[in-house]
């Protein structure tokens, strides 16, 4: 049993971290509890394990009396002298005893309660190791895919990345490196279980936090944040230092540090613009390259109506939506999005409109001097009463037109 002992605690120091000294004491006292409900019962026993052999001792503790009662726990004063010499009544002497002695039940029920309290260990260094980790992105590499989950070997433990939290179309196979979001640590029957992400906002907020050292350091912050994982993802940064430039910060030089984000995502789409606390504002940056001809803002219910051309409509409005979903999420507005029609006025009603408003004449007498070319109060000059008559007006009707724009 010492060479099985001693290969459990070299296992679990070496490849599970756990100390050899809180293994040995999970040992025996799994085996002494095992063996003091097995044919032990009633007997008070002390077990020791080598650390450095793994080589286990028993001893049964018996109380020196005069007259023995019950001989799992008392012996006789003159036999009690033979294991100790000198040995008096009410003394409380150890016997040592095989260790085959505790029972093969006992062995069993030990060896149980020992993996029941490796599991423990585990579980508990599990979340000791990683409690600190929640939020950071971590390395591993793909064990096995099950169902929709992947299972990433983390070097100490192994984490699973859910369907959930996994980008579209993205496919690993066994033996990939992947990096991901350390997201959670969830309680689950079989103890403790990393949860990573590569689909949350969080893990390229973290991606952007590790690559733009000015983010790191509190120069740049990011105030608002959307994304569609696989697709696009949409940051706006301000700065707190007037020297440095949010949006350059965090492209960097020649688009360097963006372009390392962009290779991680595989090809995601990152926008990045400046923050404004003026919803419109807001709206104009997010939006670009199309540009809104209208903006109706309704404060109540926080809804942006907004009017753009014909030629921007599909670029404001993203593929299948998603520009102004993205846009919508980082402003923290409902966006409605139309086409921006402009009104068409008719010449030859502006024209008549003109010559009722500037002379006072009658509908149907402006829309007879607009069909003969008078299309403006400018085109009254030179024109005289008999202009008017050569031109199917009676004398009558010429001279009360001359009469009205005479007098205008």
């Amino acid at each position: 049993m010492s060479s099985e002992i001693l290969t459990v605690l070299e296992y679990m120091e070496k490849e599970r971290g756990i100390a050899r000294a809180d293994m040995i004491a999970a040992i025996v006292n799994a085996i002494k509890s095992a063996a003091l409900k097995g044919v032990n019962s009633g007997q008070d026993i002390k077990i020791e394990i080598n650390p450095r052999n793994g080589q286990l001792k028993a001893w049964a503790l018996l109380k020196v009396v005069d007259s023995v009662g019950d001989p799992k726990v008392e012996v006789h004063v003159e036999k009690a002298q033979a294991f100790k010499p000198g040995a008096l009544i009410g003394d409380v002497i150890e016997k040592e005893i095989n260790p085959s002695e505790l029972g093969r039940i006992a062995a069993q029920t030990a060896r149980q309660a020992v993996m029941q309290k490796l599991r423990q260990f585990e579980k508990d260094r599990i979340y000791d190791d990683y409690k600190d980790s929640v939020g950071n992105i971590v390395t591993g590499t793909v064990r096995r895919k099950e169902r929709s989950d992947i299972y990433i070997d983390l070097g100490k433990s192994e984490a699973v990345l859910p369907g959930r939290e996994q980008v579209p179309g993205e496919e690993y196979q066994p033996g990939d490196r992947i990096r991901c979001l350390l997201l959670a640590i969830e309680s689950s029957p079989r103890g403790p279980e990393l949860v990573l992400s590569r689909g949350s906002p969080k893990f390229v907020r973290r991606l952007f936090e590790v690559e733009v050292g000015e983010i790191a350091d509190g120069t740049v912050k990011i105030e608002a944040f959307a994304r569609e994982p696989g697709y696009r993802t949409k940051i706006a940064v301000t700065s707190t230092d007037p020297k440095v430039d949010p949006v350059g910060a965090c492209v960097g030089a020649r688009g360097a540090r963006v372009k390392t984000i962009v290779r991680e995502l595989n090809g995601e789409k990152v926008d990045i613009i400046n923050w404004f606390t003026d919803p419109k504002q807001m709206v104009l940056e997010a939006l670009k390259p199309a540009v809104p001809r209208e903006i109706v803002l309704d404060e109540r219910s926080k809804r942006i109506l907004l009017r753009v051309a014909t030629d921007d409509l599909a670029i404001a409005i993203g593929k299948k939506g998603q520009n102004a979903r993205l846009t919508s999420r980082l402003i923290g507005w409902r966006i409605d999005i139309e086409e921006f029609k402009v009104e068409t006025v008719d010449p030859r009603s502006q024209a008549i409109n003109s010559l009722v408003s500037s002379f006072g004449l009658d509908k149907p007498v402006a829309e007879r001097l607009v069909a003969i070319g008078i299309n403006s109060p400018a085109a009254f000059e030179g024109v005289a009463v008999e202009d008017l008559v050569d031109s199917g007006f009676t004398a009558e009707e010429a001279g009360a037109i001359i009469a009205k724009v005479t007098n205008a």
